[in-house]
């Protein structure tokens, strides 16, 4: 095992004494489920930890959202399987990001009157949840980002709980910055601890990432030397020749994801022809995700019909749907409104900037403007995320276009 942020000790040790702690400081223990290699660690180490202890059973939390690998569905069955755990498998219709498309950017898994253009049936096992009316909390078509921290809540109850989640530092930047918080660690970290952030600034209601400072080959030398189950979709990517940088196992319509969506139709052709026809834009996505006229590999260049990056950017706005565009426009509207604020007034915007610092968000342009656009982010790149404001405001656009 490797040794890195820890000097003293390997990553499999620190790991352990993380999740003893969690033990001795909450009466209850729930694992983040995905089926991904991480999260799957994760669990085999907190049973580990709580047969050892004898504080068995151990909560494992799946948010099922359908459009998923049948490989992934699989393992997460022969996970629910093991001894000591209490599962929790969630089919509930939630509101995901679909960066595929501009008509649509947003889907509902589980969604009540499409069953039979569902990817794959309502699972079959005793620890399905598909009842909306099962959680008090629970609201139709509520996002993703909504129902975890109120899931969590929920099932800390008034004794608290501890949800041990399965982020690397190593995998990118911004999981980096999750569980490095600098200055940030004060308001967020329980106890003082690096690798915890409380949930809405709740001590009842903690997150926790043991294994946060694993490398790609601890996990795999973990499952190895103690013959582990994991899921085999990453040997089917390893055949398929993905990078180990991009083994990852998540909601594959999102706006990085989607870059990956190719290879649904290599390693499952049967469930990527029902992805087809569920998910608006799939098809699409998979042929030119990574291509540069979206935006990607450095980007695109200013089309010769156009004589400026902000003519560009007026053209795509205006190739948008109209509620669509509503939310665009406004968020280019703040966008601007903020560097205004920070030494880049209106007449000092320029058209297209120095690529570096538009490449690190230290600068504004209409150039950054354009490549949000052609990417479908919903201003990701301008530095947005998203809120239900417009989540609820995009649900119409559906309902305009259904029939296109």
């Amino acid at each position: 095992m490797s040794k890195r942020f820890n000097l003293d000790q390997n990553v499999y040790e620190a790991a352990l004494e993380r999740i003893n702690w969690a033990f001795d400081t909450f009466p209850r223990v729930c694992v983040a489920l995905s089926g991904g290699k991480d999260s799957t660690v994760t669990m085999h180490l907190a049973l580990q930890v709580a047969r050892e202890r004898g504080r068995l059973p151990v909560d494992a939390m799946l948010i099922d959202l359908e459009g998923q690998y049948r490989a992934t569905m699989d393992h997460v069955r022969d996970m629910f399987a093991l001894p000591g755990v209490r599962p929790w498998w969630i089919c509930l219709p939630l509101n995901l990001r679909n960066a595929s498309s501009a008509f649509k950017p947003y889907w509902c898994c589980w969604e009540p009157g499409e069953e039979a253009n569902w990817v794959r049936p309502l699972p079959d096992h005793p620890a399905v949840i598909s009842d909306p009316g099962y959680f008090p909390f629970y609201k139709h078509r509520m996002e993703f980002e909504e129902f975890v921290p109120a899931f969590n809540e929920w099932l800390a109850g008034d004794d608290g709980a501890v949800f041990l989640v399965g982020i690397r530092a190593d995998e990118s930047l911004n999981r980096y910055k999750a569980v490095r918080k600098g200055e940030k660690i004060k308001k967020c970290a329980y106890q003082g601890k690096a690798w915890t952030s409380m949930s809405s600034g709740k001590a009842k209601s903690v997150s926790m990432y043991p294994i946060y400072d694993w490398r790609f080959e601890d996990l795999w030398k973990y499952v190895h030397d103690n013959g582990l189950p994991y899921n085999r979709l990453y040997d089917l990517m390893h055949l398929a020749g993905v990078p180990f940088a991009e083994m990852r196992i998540c909601q594959p319509y999102g706006d990085d994801q989607r870059k990956g969506l190719d290879l649904f139709h290599k390693v499952e052709p049967d469930t990527w022809f029902r992805i087809v026809q569920r998910v608006e834009g799939a098809n699409w996505a998979a042929h030119y995700a990574r291509q540069k006229f979206l935006g990607y590999h450095g980007g695109v260049g200013l089309p010769p019909t156009f004589s400026s990056w902000r003519q560009y950017a007026d053209f795509l706005l205006m190739s948008f749907p109209e509620d669509l565009r509503i939310v665009y426009q406004r968020r280019i509207d703040v966008f601007f409104g903020w560097w205004a604020e920070h030494g880049y007034p209106g007449e000092k915007v320029p058209d297209a900037g120095d690529i570096r610092l538009e490449g690190k968000k230290m600068q504004p342009s209409w150039r950054r403007v354009c490549r949000s656009l052609l990417k479908m982010d919903m201003g990701k790149s301008l530095s947005f995320g998203f809120c239900r404001k417009d989540t609820d405001r995009l649900l119409e656009i559906k309902a305009r276009y259904a029939d296109l």
